[in-house]
């Protein structure tokens, strides 16, 4: 999965509109337009799409952290490292602010089952020896999850 299809997916399961969007945007102190935003949702075949890139990705999750959670003092690292999926998994854990109990039962709404060591895992420092990747499969069942979980009404 890219960036957009993620972006596309936390705003559907989470209903957030264009305005939301740009709010969430501006959470992280960063300024986006709607074309910005509407040009991201679009699919790769459309020639108003733009890629969404790990920048603007990571300035993303942080403001949804900030709105869901509450703005720190300290700043946020620095948006221009590399976005792997164990990053955005985490980010939107932190958001949501799931304990791992909660992640597994919002896995099992996606009928996607996994133990609370392998989930673990994948929270893990890159550099600890029982560390996981996180594979896109596991990252669009958790946000599947979250879907069936925040808009149960569908």
């Amino acid at each position: 999965m890219n960036n957009n299809d993620i972006l596309r997916r936390i705003r559907y399961a989470l209903d957030f509109n264009d305005s939301k969007m740009i709010d969430i945007f501006g959470k992280a102190d960063h300024e986006v337009t709607r074309e910005q935003i509407s040009a991201w949702l679009k699919k790769e075949d459309d020639p108003a799409y733009r890629k969404c890139n790990d920048t603007q990705m990571t300035i993303f999750l942080n403001g949804l952290i900030n709105d869901r959670r509450g703005k720190k003092e300290e700043p946020h690292p620095d948006p221009g490292l590399p976005l792997t999926n164990n990053i955005i998994f985490r980010k939107i854990k932190i958001a949501l602010d799931l304990k791992a109990e909660d992640i597994l039962a919002m896995m099992d709404l996606a009928n996607f089952h996994i133990s609370k060591h392998e989930l673990s895992a994948f929270f893990r420092r890159p550099d600890h020896k029982h560390y996981r990747d996180c594979k896109d499969q596991i990252l669009r069942n958790f946000i599947q999850g979250v879907q069936a979980k925040y808009r149960a009404d569908l």
